[in-house]
């Protein structure tokens, strides 16, 4: 991956979450210490982790003992919950097979994320947050193409309100980046940080 698309990517974003919350208003409930997102596992894909490796790499340099810290997090995750963990336990990466994927949909749904620090609330690696972390909170597109967002914004907005702040997400770029790295691969955030190795 290089850096400066990825970079392109995140600015794009970041620059479509600030428009969506303007136009939200009151209606986003996110806020810094708010971690309700921060639980249960989800696949992430290799740009995603390549980002959150790159992170983990500056946090070693300059805070080693914040990294230590959170590399005992995630292999406390892993020892938690890797025996059900649908996919390669030795490289973290998520299992395609029908099964698997139906074994994801009720794998760690509760756990939380072992960047996340539970003191605070707050992301040890907000920077280089995945993607669904940058955009879960606004209306945003599945891809059933339903309108959906946190449970916890827009709690009596109407479906008009809700479609006037939607977030259109980066998406073709996204995939655009994701082809330049030719690795279809996917984990999630324990994995990376400890056993996923992105090409």
């Amino acid at each position: 991956m290089r850096p400066e698309r990825d970079n392109e990517l995140m600015q794009i974003t970041e620059a479509a979450l600030a428009s969506a919350a303007a136009r939200a208003g009151d209606q986003l409930a996110c806020k810094p210490g708010c971690d309700a997102c921060c639980h249960g596992a989800f696949a992430i894909n290799a740009l995603d982790a390549s980002r959150l490796q790159m992170g983990f790499s500056l946090l070693e340099k300059e805070h080693p003992s914040l990294a230590a810290t959170v590399r005992a997090r995630a292999e406390a995750w892993i020892a938690d919950n890797g025996a059900e963990f649908p996919g390669d336990t030795a490289t973290g990466v998520l299992g395609t097979s029908d099964e698997d994927q139906d074994k994801f949909e009720d794998f760690a749904n509760d756990p939380a994320c072992p960047v996340l620090d539970p003191a605070t609330g707050r992301c040890d690696l907000y920077a280089w947050r995945p993607m669904t972390c940058r955009v879960f909170g606004p209306p945003v597109r599945n891809e059933g193409d339903a309108l959906g967002c946190c449970e916890l914004c827009f709690v009596d907005a109407a479906p008009e309100q809700m479609l006037a702040c939607e977030m259109h997400l980066p998406t073709a770029l996204e995939e655009e980046l994701l082809a330049e790295t030719g690795d279809e691969r996917q984990t999630v955030i324990a994995y990376a940080l400890t056993r996923f190795r992105a090409r």
